[in-house]
């Protein structure tokens, strides 16, 4: 069975002078990618002293990069991605969970080594794009990776506030990647978008679906995504794959012109649920491209649903929530939606088992309450003994058929109670949108003296009376106590909305009332 490393290098073999990466100033072909990967992964051995289990590289966009995380799979190290841009001591407490043999940083990273990441491995190299290109040859260990062994590690917030690790084996991605691969038909002359950073698992994608496939993988300069348009026509973008808020975001700085992305095929969207009014916005940008809405926690390995929108949007499927359906589970995949009695139902929490679906998390002790038994017609908690391939994994979204479609309603948390009533903040949030002058809306829920109180921030223009608006629409116990609006949510480094920050506003504020 193949690995990430093999489907790169089996192209390489097949089309080496083909363009494989263009990332600033330089245009690498599959070839020279290849040598570059090689010759740091020899690197890495003779530094190091041996193989190491894990690689931590501390990169972004840059020839060091690319090469870095493909010469770890070389080795069949597992990567934990770090992001330059993350505060130093969250980085850190990765390295600490992770416990890295190497750690690579390029020139983006290098500063955080002088304030406390010097020490984070037993190796660390500190690479320029020139350090790589001047690289040479060495003494490899034979390719013994196989499909069970994990190709990378990434960390997604915890509710302790220490991150969570999250092992994808080879046999995960593999799959994922195939699929997509033929899916979205890419292929050679294929040139794909690189919008997420390494640390957000839809890069895994960006990279791999990319050089499975032969295309090639254009990295964009930081102001490059400030247009996307511009990205899009001057860069001859064919596939497009980004979090939602990219459209709200550009649309409202104005740089969403319509109709002059005529070279793409498709525009594929993942992270956040897809508002109709979005995907409209889009369709003009991009009259020609097909939209797809997927869906997937980082435990099933970027994304394990997907929904295709028509070129008509007369034709689009009503929601209840005005979001676009996210789909059908992909058809090598095994799924139950479960209410709160553990029963099979039309609505509740989705739960999916499969070939994407990682083995347990880096600690054991968060595994517990994440997966479960199906036993028709109940289902049975996991309460240890090791994850089996029999148990799904709770996703904690909420989900309900509509029309035969699968619609995400929202997060399992999301759902709170207000004067006893159990509450969607989702549906309040999708009730908001349809206010003609607001274009994206967040409802954030707070506890004050055991009471929960509901409090709205809102883009787009001034709407003084939106709480009296919102009664017309929605029952008096979910109209927010607070509806302010700001001039741009607040996004995390993954392009999503940062629910946080705003939640740490209200906070500071006091949740006083509007």
């Amino acid at each position: 069975m193949s690995t990430l490393y093999r489907l790169f290098a089996g192209t390489a073999e097949r089309t080496p002078d083909a363009p494989a990466l263009e990332a600033g100033e330089a245009t690498l072909t599959y070839g020279e990618l290849h040598r570059l990967a090689l010759n740091l992964a020899a690197r890495i051995v003779a530094e190091h002293g041996g193989v190491p289990e894990r690689v931590a590289l501390l990169a972004a966009h840059s020839v060091t990069t690319y090469a870095g995380y493909l010469a770890a799979q070389r080795l069949g190290a597992a990567v934990t991605p770090l992001n330059p841009d993350y505060p130093v001591k969250r980085n850190r407490m990765v390295c600490d969970l992770a416990r890295p043999g190497v750690l690579i940083a390029d020139e983006a990273g290098a500063a955080q080594l002088d304030a406390d990441l010097g020490d984070a491995a037993p190796t660390v190299l500190r690479l320029t794009d020139a350090d790589v290109a001047a690289g040479v040859p060495g003494e490899l260990p034979a390719d013994t990776a196989g499909p069970d062994d994990v190709a990378y590690i990434l960390f997604t917030s915890g509710s302790t506030g220490r991150p969570k690790g999250v092992p994808i084996q080879h046999r995960c991605a593999v799959d994922y990647v195939r699929h997509n691969v033929e899916r979205f038909e890419v292929g050679p002359g294929a040139r794909m978008s690189h919008t997420f950073d390494l640390t957000f698992d839809p890069s895994v994608f960006d990279l791999f679906v990319t050089w499975a496939g032969g295309a090639t993988l254009v990295v964009p300069r930081k102001a490059e995504l400030l247009s996307p348009v511009d990205y899009l026509v001057d860069r001859r973008i064919t596939h497009w794959f980004s979090v939602p808020s990219v459209v709200s975001v550009s649309h409202e700085l104005g740089t969403l012109p319509p109709g002059r992305a005529t070279g793409l095929r498709y525009s594929i969207f993942i992270g956040e649920p897809l508002t109709y009014t979005q995907a409209e916005i889009w369709a003009e940008v991009a009259p020609a491209a097909t939209i797809v809405n997927v869906y997937g926690p980082t435990e099933l390995t970027v994304a394990c649903t997907e929904f295709r929108l028509g070129p008509d949007p007369l034709q689009w499927p009503e929601t209840s929530n005005d979001t676009v359906p996210i789909g059908d589970l992909y058809d090598f995949l095994d799924y139950v939606v479960v209410d709160e009695s553990g029963q099979a139902a039309d609505e509740g929490e989705l739960c999916v088992r499969g070939s994407q679906r990682f083995a347990g998390y880096l600690d054991p002790a968060d595994d517990n309450g994440r997966f479960l038994r199906y036993r028709a017609p109940a289902t049975v908690p996991y309460v240890g003994g090791g994850i089996t391939p029999d148990l799904y994994y709770r996703t904690g979204d909420r989900v309900r058929f509509e029309a035969g479609n699968l619609v995400h309603l929202g997060r399992m948390d999301n759902q709170v109670k207000v004067r006893g009533y159990r509450v969607e903040l989702g549906e309040i949030e999708a009730a908001l949108r349809r206010h003609p002058d607001v274009t994206q809306a967040v409802v954030i829920a707070t506890n004050r003296a055991g009471e929960t109180e509901l409090h709205c921030y809102y883009t787009g223009a001034e709407v003084p009376e939106l709480r009296r608006w919102l009664r017309k629409h929605v029952p008096v116990h979910m109209v927010p106590r607070s509806a302010e609006r700001i001039a741009a949510m607040p996004l995390n480094a993954n392009g999503k909305i940062d629910r946080g920050v705003l939640r740490a506003s209200l906070e500071m504020a006091g949740a006083g009332g509007r």
